[in-house]
């Protein structure tokens, strides 16, 4: 799906830290991240529940909250349903659990390029109309966060807000500046979005930020080429390998890679 709808919000991220320092040192966070969800929980209630309170002023009632995450969730990170789960809980809302991840693009340790080169893909029900708060323990590029508000907007939903526990992106907004998308569309024109499948006035404000540093979409896609076979190499340290199967430049995932004993494309 080509990204073609960014934030439709003027604001940033609502977010309790600017890095991961607090929320790593957690006792609670290593078990978290491999999926406990009980360990998730302590962990939230213990580092945010005060602040989640104080979101009244910013979330109305009735809002539906929804994070990334697999349709199997088994061994994935626990903390961001469990972020959207108390937020539905503490602030008289809903949480969407139909809404999941296709893919997995295994971001962490990733640079911005290689993030990019990796787009998550979502699918399920989106309720026409109705208003939803994004949700995810942390952001960088933000690009997981802008697939998803894509695809709840395709759908005929509302993106009202985004609430994470650190943005930890160089850029605190969401939106794009207008001269940095301005500068994208005269320096890259159509092959820009031929090339990640994102229209320009869809990026996130760190991805536009980042992306005007190249000269040419020549520079763009020698670092993009580089990036996947940099994926290869981070992928298969962990055990991770891709099949023959190929997946297009810009949305790569593991519809094309494999753990051992798993088919292609199993989460």
């Amino acid at each position: 799906m080509i990204r073609s709808k960014g934030f439709p919000l003027s604001l940033s991220a609502a977010h309790l830290w600017r890095d991961d320092a607090p929320l790593k040192s957690h006792y609670a966070y290593q078990k978290a991240k491999a999926g406990d969800k009980d360990a998730a929980l302590e962990l939230v209630v213990d580092l945010a529940v005060t602040w989640i309170s104080e979101l009244r002023v910013r979330l109305k009632p009735g809002l539906i909250y929804v994070s990334p995450h697999a349709q199997e969730a088994t061994g994935d990170n626990a903390i961001p349903q469990t972020l959207a789960a108390v937020c539905a809980t503490l602030l008289e809302g809903d949480v969407d659990t139909g809404i999941v991840q296709s893919d997995r693009v295994y971001h962490t340790g990733a640079d911005p390029m290689e993030r990019m080169a990796a787009r998550a893909q979502f699918f399920g029900k989106v309720t026409p109309g109705a208003e939803y708060v994004l949700v995810d323990d942390v952001t960088n590029l933000g690009g997981t966060l802008a697939e998803l508000s894509n695809y709840i907007q395709v759908q005929g939903g509302v993106v009202r807000d985004v609430v994470v526990l650190v943005n930890a992106g160089r850029n605190p907004a969401l939106v794009p500046e207008k001269k940095f998308v301005r500068l994208i569309k005269e320096r890259f024109d159509e092959e820009f979005t031929a090339t990640f499948g994102i229209e320009p006035e869809a990026l996130t404000a760190n991805e536009a930020q980042y992306l005007v540093g190249f000269q040419s979409i020549d520079q763009i896609r020698n670092r993009l080429a580089a990036a996947e076979q940099e994926i290869d190499c981070r992928l298969r340290s962990k055990g991770i390998t891709r099949t023959s199967e190929e997946t297009p430049s810009g949305a790569l995932a593991d519809k094309g890679l494999s753990l051992p004993g798993q088919e292609a494309g199993d989460l």
